[in-house]
């Protein structure tokens, strides 16, 4: 069994990464973890070119992305530029759009639009992923399926990858271990994120082992099926409210696996 190399996504983070200067040491923070492989998220507007430099002083590689839908459909060529500047191949989003969530016609024009896109990726080595929350599992207002039955079933493996989030998984009503399988060929990179059940029925995040995720499956699954990358992600709700001791706390649990 391939054992996954273990990455963080920089959105954790975000506030952190705003500018060239806050990047950089952010990156130094994280080499000092011993941590080389990150998603880069909700970054500043800082040009590729300065991302790939301070990249390189620290060694640091990115194994995908999330990028604007709506940049992805309007500027491909500009979107593969920008990723074979920072050295990755992996091309995703964090959401499909508001608009595609309400009914079936609406994720198919989803789809299409995305695979559209994607087979301009992948004539440019490069794939297209989507990352999901749990709104993917609520019933469509037409239908008696869901969207993620549609993007499973409706999608084509070669042009539409996935980015699982097991916690969202898990909030979603799924066994986010088992679940990994319905994708089995399609995942390079896996969040592992961890919550327990907060106030309003919404999800309090946690570092990771601190919740209700049962990650040691998670984990024996991305083994099993080969997935290259999983990488610590939390939204909120960081410890003591800050995210360098989320993400810290959330590698050591890492590196325990």
């Amino acid at each position: 069994m391939q054992k996954p190399t273990m990455a963080i996504q920089l959105y954790t983070l975000r506030d952190f990464i705003q500018t060239a200067e806050d990047f950089d040491k952010t990156l130094s923070r994280l080499s000092g973890m011993g941590v080389h492989d990150v998603q880069i998220s909700a970054i500043g507007d800082i040009p590729a070119g300065i991302q790939r430099d301070i990249l390189q002083k620290y060694d640091m590689h990115v194994c995908v992305t999330h990028k604007s839908f709506d940049w992805l459909l309007s500027a491909p060529q500009e979107a593969i530029e920008h990723h074979r500047t920072i050295g990755c191949d992996a091309i995703g989003i964090g959401a499909a759009p508001d608009r595609a969530r309400k009914n079936v016609q609406a994720v198919r024009d989803f789809i299409e639009d995305a695979q559209r896109v994607s087979a301009i990726f992948r004539e440019n080595g490069m794939r297209f992923h989507y990352h999901n929350h749990a709104f993917e599992f609520d019933r469509l207002e037409d239908s008696d399926a869901c969207m993620m039955d549609l993007l499973l079933r409706e999608t084509d493996p070669e042009l539409f990858c996935f980015i699982p989030d097991v916690a969202w998984l898990h909030f979603g009503g799924n066994d986010p271990a088992k679940f990994l399988y319905k994708m089995r060929g399609r995942i390079k990179v896996v969040h592992f994120k961890d919550y327990v059940p907060g106030e309003n029925g919404e999800p309090k995040f946690v570092s990771l082992g601190q919740g209700v995720v049962d990650l040691k499956a998670c984990y024996e699954a991305a083994c099993e099926l080969g997935i290259p990358y999983i990488a610590y992600e939390q939204d909120r709700d960081w410890t003591d409210g800050d995210p360098f001791k989320a993400t810290e706390e959330s590698w050591a649990f890492l590196q325990s696996l």
